[in-house]
């Protein structure tokens, strides 16, 4: 690993976010909320360690796939930090470990939030959490490859390691014009649910971080009831629609943008996808219906198809308690959690095409104990699947259940009940955001042990990044052949002047 190129491009992404935190300004001037010291102070201070990085370390001429994890990893943890700043300066989250869990939460999409009274926050320091949303879905690097040439060197190696899914997606032979696609496809769509919630009288300020944390699958909201607040069916179904095509693969959508409308239904996980939020959501309205959760069965389907459709694609808005809901729908909620949205899209979890893929091995592994000697390959659509890309898959499931049984073990510990702690676990682990019970739709994570939050950041990056990007710094192998950093001054030069 070359630790000059590595810190000379996490100065410059430092930079990149540092002029991101001036955007809050113009609401801090509209609002007079006396934050506009606040956010200047964190983007100089950022500005300031990342243009030390910048003139101290040398960049490399070639970056190593082991370089590409090491920056994305380092970014992420890096920028949480700095995006953690304004809370902790304004003095609205007072302790630093719960500023750090909200940034986190934020950039990673995963929702989960230590505030108690969302509503009380001054609305430029609200732009800027729902806008580590948006920052964090497509995902910074993509970002940064698509506005600086600079990243042109080993961009493969970052977008491989940031973007969700067993399989990459390159839409053009240059990583940076793919970048600049992916980011003008979520640019678009949030600008188009951002003038449909207006038309459905949400003000401008609303829509706009409303349609951060749908088109992000995030699901910060600027009210403690969430989208329950507006107690309107036309924007909760135009909510539904965006998380939808949030859980879906971008490149989906940037096909369809090309008049190929036919490409989505044409795609085995896209149609496996809407299979399983479908049935999700006609049993979990069934439960409701048998148990009589509901007397007014529009608000049923309403509620149900809503809160499915924020789970599966880990966004978590809320329009219900589902945590009142029977263990049959609870249960399914949790279910749906683990699967995620497709490869490719803003959404967390395992994601469908894995799923997909693990049951296709696990049908063809019983054909063959009947029929030992048939060769059966494995297709994803039309195209053969890789045995590479399936041992990478299992190994994911292996990784995966690892994570979140020592995370449970450990959160549980700190002596969190047995269906908060596994629950918060899994909530955060998938980017979804509420957990069940202490942590549920209507409860915070506030109220946990220092410690237990930290783990909990840990699996909500560890989540983002699809944990092989972190689990790759626990094996040993990984800091062999670590180069020492190249300065731009030479010490020993300086010493004989």
């Amino acid at each position: 690993m070359r630790i000059g190129g590595v810190l000379n491009l996490l100065g410059k992404l430092l930079i990149v976010l540092s002029l991101m935190l001036l955007t809050p300004v113009p609401f801090s001037i509209y609002f007079r909320d006396s934050m506009i010291p606040v956010f200047f102070t964190c983007s100089t201070l950022g500005l300031g360690i990342g243009a030390a990085l910048v003139l101290i370390f040398l960049p490399e001429k070639e970056l190593q796939f082991k370089d590409g994890f090491a920056i994305v990893a380092f970014s992420w943890l890096f920028l949480a930090l700095l995006g953690a700043l304004p809370y902790y300066i304004s003095g609205y989250i007072p302790s630093f470990i719960d500023a750090f869990f909200e940034s986190m939460s934020g950039f990673t999409t995963t929702g989960s939030t230590i505030l108690s009274n969302i509503e009380v926050l001054p609305k430029s320091l609200l732009f800027w959490r729902s806008m580590t949303h948006w920052l964090g879905g497509m995902g910074i690097i993509v970002l940064t490859l698509a506005i600086l040439p600079l990243l042109g060197i080993g961009g493969m190696q970052l977008f491989q390691a940031e973007v969700p899914g067993p399989t990459k997606d390159r839409l053009t032979p240059r990583i940076q014009d793919t970048a600049r696609i992916l980011w003008s496809v979520y640019f678009l769509m949030t600008a188009a649910e951002t003038g449909l919630l207006m038309l459905g009288g949400v003000n401008f300020f609303d829509a706009l971080t409303h349609a951060f944390g749908t088109l992000a699958t995030g699901g910060f909201s600027n009210y403690n009831a969430s989208i329950a607040h507006y107690q309107s069916t036309y924007v909760q179904m135009v909510i539904v629609v965006f998380m939808f095509l949030a859980g879906a693969n971008f490149s989906l959508h940037y096909m369809a943008l090309k008049g190929n409308l036919g490409t989505y239904w044409k795609n085995e996980e896209f149609r496996f996808y809407v299979y399983i939020l479908g049935t999700a959501t006609l049993l979990i309205f069934a439960a409701n219906h048998i148990n009589r959760i509901y007397s007014d069965t529009a608000l049923n389907f309403r509620d149900t198809l809503f809160q499915a459709t924020s789970i599966m694609t880990t966004t978590g808005f809320g329009t219900a308690d589902f945590d009142k809901w029977p263990p049959f729908a609870r249960l399914l909620l949790v279910t749906l959690m683990f699967i995620g949205g497709c490869a490719g899209s803003t959404g967390g979890g395992i994601k469908v095409v894995r799923c997909l893929l693990f049951f296709k091995y696990a049908r063809s592994q019983l054909h063959r104990m009947v029929h030992p000697r048939q060769v059966e390959t494995i297709k994803l659509g039309k195209i053969r699947v890789a045995q590479d890309v399936m041992i990478a898959i299992l190994s994911f499931f292996a990784i995966y259940i690892a994570v979140f049984i020592t995370a449970s073990l450990i959160v549980t510990a700190l002596g969190v009940d047995i269906v908060t702690g596994p629950s918060a676990v899994i909530a955060t682990l998938n980017n979804i955001g509420p957990g069940l019970h202490l942590v549920g739709p209507t409860q915070n994570y506030g109220h946990l042990p220092p410690l237990a939050k930290l783990v909990l950041v840990f699996c909500m990056l560890a989540g983002r990044l699809e944990l092989y990007t972190l689990a790759i710094f626990f094996v040993p192998g990984f800091w062999k052949m670590t180069r020492a950093p190249r300065l731009r001054w030479n010490p020993r030069r300086l010493n004989n002047g």
